[in-house]
């Protein structure tokens, strides 16, 4: 990383409450963090929507959801989005590769389900830092 790479170069650490944080510790950790993102994690899911073979196929996103118009030109109202796409068991039509959703819980369970907005909700504060950080 950026940060990491001008601690090296100025000779520094990061320094934390606990103690010194050496560059390569920061670099080691900020992988690790990315790693489990991707997949390296008990669920063996990557957090990233389209990337690997096993990631969240709910993601709670009207756009996601709903069929695009390109496939059915009906409108789709916003009942008819609740009551047709929304509440039903199947992957979203649509698939937001690159998004990042809200992740698992303190227990690192994952609950793919689009009802479920805590940990299937895909939104620009979930992606911001991983964008940083690549």
């Amino acid at each position: 990383t950026t940060y990491a790479d001008t601690l090296s170069a100025t000779k520094n650490s990061l320094q934390c409450s606990s103690g010194n944080v050496e560059p390569l510790q920061l670099i080691n950790f900020v992988k690790s963090q990315v790693d489990y993102i991707l997949g390296e994690n008990p669920q063996k899911m990557s957090y990233m929507v389209g990337f690997g073979t096993n990631y969240p196929q709910e993601v709670h996103h009207r756009g996601a959801s709903i069929v695009s118009i390109k496939k059915d030109k009906k409108p789709v109202g916003c009942q008819e989005g609740f009551d047709q796409w929304f509440n039903r068991n199947a992957p979203n039509p649509n698939v937001l590769v690159g998004a990042i959703v809200g992740g698992p819980d303190n227990s690192d369970n994952y609950n793919d389900s689009r009802d479920n907005y805590k940990q299937a909700e895909a939104a620009t504060a979930n992606s911001a830092p991983l964008v940083g950080v690549l």
